[in-house]
Parts: C-alpha cells; sequence; structure tokens
C-alpha cells in the first residue's frame, strides 16, 4: 500500500509542479506579493488581544486566592423567639396566660409597630 502512495504522491507532485511552471509573470507576482503581505502579518507579533493575557491571569489567580481565603459567615444558634413563646405557654403558668392571650397579642402588635417604649 505505500508504494502507491508514493506513486500517488509523485503523480501529484509532477502535476503542480507543471502547472506551477504554466503560470504566466503576472500570477507568479501576485502570488509572491501575497505571500509577502502573509509573511509580513506573521511578523508583526501578537494581537493586542494577547497582550492583557498575563495580567487576565494574574487577576483571576488573585479573585481566586481572595475567595478562598475569605471566611465563612459564622451561624449563631439563638432559639427563635416563637420556640421560646411556647415553651412559656406550656409551662406551669400558662394557663394564666391563656385567659389574657388577646392582651398579649395586642402588647406584641404595639411592640411591633414601634408605639410601646
Amino acid at each position: 500500500m505505500s508504494k502507491s502512495n508514493d506513486k500517488f504522491a509523485d503523480k501529484a507532485k509532477s502535476l503542480f509542479d507543471d502547472s506551477v511552471d504554466s503560470l504566466d509573470a503576472s500570477t507568479l507576482s501576485t502570488l509572491n506579493q501575497g505571500r509577502h503581505r502573509a509573511l509580513e502579518a506573521l511578523n508583526t507579533g501578537p494581537s493586542p488581544l494577547w497582550r492583557w493575557a498575563p495580567a487576565a491571569g494574574v487577576t483571576a489567580a488573585v479573585l481566586v486566592a481572595v475567595l478562598v481565603t475569605l471566611e465563612e459567615p459564622q451561624v449563631v444558634d439563638t432559639m427563635p423567639e416563637s420556640v421560646a413563646d411556647m415553651e412559656i405557654l406550656l409551662g406551669e403558668d400558662s394557663i394564666e396566660m391563656l385567659e389574657d392571650l388577646e392582651f398579649y397579642a395586642f402588647i406584641d402588635m404595639l411592640e411591633q409597630d414601634g408605639d410601646v417604649t
């Protein structure tokens, strides 16, 4: 199979060389100018976008370092007021409080509105 590939490559090269040899001077000049423009474009250096790549990398690394070192918020376990109220209601003195439940609701409403000091 390698011999058939070599024959094919040789035939293709021969046909290409023949076609290049038969080009006129104007076409050869145009191709040569295009080749020089392509080489100049390669030699102008990296695009402006690549100039910022190191700075972007450093910025990303600093951002990750800051996020990793930030302390997680401290969670304070406090008993919600409603649980404390239920404990009071379920205690031994709850019968007296249940008799005046509307009064305590009224006082609670005033405290929420800020009317009671």
